[in-house]
């Protein structure tokens, strides 16, 4: 404690000693030391007679209510997962998931204002995006790291952000991630990276699951090979074949 906090020692504070939690939290925290910049007579107040909480400040994991509530705007200190992608929704009565396409508000805006044939990543000059249309995967992971670092001096909890990680990442520099967080003092870090052998996610997007075989062995032991946003029928229901790949694997069919 006092090799992290060396005011401590300054003040006097020997190793052994016990500090009220009150005087520990608004005279030592970094998050409290900053607010003392501002509101200096408030924290002496506050190391004086405590406060009925510590924590006041999180951002949230805030995706789905994005989503749901707010025409999937900007969720946050983050853009847009995608500009379109695919969204696997549980639905009552199915056996795997439903792939729903969405569209990012600011997609739906300027396809409604300035281009209705806008798309991303489109081949066709005619349809393309501007540049200033940046998505999560546009941005370096180290950079989804430096912008929670910039916004945790202001937030007394913690935040949940999502870095994502290109699948062709190398895990040397994957494995930095988590020592560079450390560094920049986050007191979380997490992490996406698309691996369809092991979990596709809550949202996919087209082109991950165009470059992704699946492979099915049938009953009579031949195999079929089909891309992962390709539609299967089974069991009288129509699937994507990620979709249906990760309910056999999940036992929704039995395991096979």
């Amino acid at each position: 404690m006092l090799r992290k906090r060396p005011e401590m020692k300054k003040d006097g504070w020997k190793i052994g000693q016990t500090i009220k939690g009150r005087q520990l939290h608004a005279t030592y925290s970094r998050y409290m030391q900053r607010v003392a910049g501002v509101a200096p007579e408030l924290v002496k107040e506050l190391s004086e007679v405590g406060a009925r909480f510590t924590h006041h400040s999180s951002i949230a994991p805030t995706g789905t209510i994005s989503l749901s509530l707010a025409n999937n705007a900007s969720n946050g200190i983050e853009p847009s997962f995608a500009h379109h992608y695919s969204r696997n929704v549980i639905r009552e009565g199915k056996k795997s998931k439903e792939k729903v396409e969405v569209y990012s508000f600011e997609l739906l805006a300027y396809r409604t204002l300035v281009n209705p044939e806008a798309m991303p990543y489109s081949t066709d000059a005619a349809a393309q995006l501007p540049e200033y249309f940046i998505a999560a995967d546009d941005i370096l992971p180290k950079a989804h790291v430096d912008i929670q670092a910039a916004s945790q001096l202001w937030i007394d909890s913690s935040i949940s952000k999502t870095a994502n990680v290109p699948t062709d990442f190398a895990y040397e520099d994957f494995k930095d991630i988590y020592r560079y967080a450390h560094s920049k003092g986050l007191k979380g870090c997490t992490t996406f990276r698309f691996n369809p052998a092991a979990f596709q996610g809550v949202l996919v997007k087209e082109s991950d699951l165009e470059n992704t075989t699946y492979k099915f062995e049938l009953e009579d032991g031949s195999v079929i090979e089909v891309k992962g946003n390709e539609e299967i029928e089974y069991d009288g229901e129509t699937h994507s074949a990620a979709n249906l790949f990760d309910a056999l694997k999940e036992g929704y069919y039995g395991k096979f």
